[in-house]
């Protein structure tokens, strides 16, 4: 059995809840080398995904397709533009669908990747959000059961984190503080980790 409607009603508001609780931290660590207004972008895209969610139909492309218009309308950044095209490029991939294998959800995260990528004209390597889902995608290639596909996930995500954070950003604002940005996490990277940290049940 793989995921369904259900799935993703109680994901959004399990991640709702978990952006709320990180908004701060995010926005503080996007000062660092952005506008500050990461965690504002996230949390208010999630609670309004999570305040729909009930209205979500059984068909997942057209949820993941709601999804990614939500985040198109709360917010205009380029990370919540990112969000979006991720969300839309899994709504093609499951238009039609009720129930989605679980060992399909890395094949999601590559097209997601690879939509990202074609809309940010970013690149893997850059130290931004795309590392991280590329990473994740890797993980869990392979795997049909939801708490190893977690568990990989969390792995493959920390070490994205170690190996970039000696690294400088290349893409977005943060390109602009060169050699200042080595040594910090790359905001984009740090709040999918923190996501991720609510769908694993870690603590904020």
């Amino acid at each position: 059995m793989g995921f369904t409607i259900e799935h993703l009603r109680r994901a959004a508001t399990t991640l709702a809840k978990r952006a709320a609780d990180v908004a701060e931290e995010l926005n503080g660590q996007d000062a660092k080398l952005g506008d500050g207004d990461l965690g504002i972008t996230v949390s208010k895209g999630w609670r309004e995904v999570a305040g729909e969610a009930t209205e979500l139909p059984d068909d997942l492309g057209q949820a993941f397709l709601a999804w990614a218009k939500t985040f198109q309308r709360v917010s205009s950044s380029s990370f919540g533009t990112l969000v979006a095209t991720g969300f839309m490029s899994a709504a093609k991939a499951t238009k039609g669908r009720k129930e989605v294998e679980w060992q399909e959800v890395s094949s999601l995260l590559s097209g997601a990747r690879d939509a990202m990528m074609a809309r940010g004209r970013g690149s893997l390597g850059d130290k931004s959000l795309l590392d991280a889902v590329d990473a994740v995608a890797g993980a869990t290639a392979g795997l049909e059961d939801p708490d190893a596909i977690l568990a990989a996930a969390d792995r493959a995500t920390n070490q994205a984190l170690e190996r970039f954070r000696e690294q400088p950003n290349k893409l977005g604002r943060a390109r602009m503080f060169g050699a200042k940005s080595i040594g910090l996490d790359d905001p984009g990277m740090l709040a999918f980790r923190r996501l991720l940290d609510g769908l694993t049940g870690q603590d904020p």
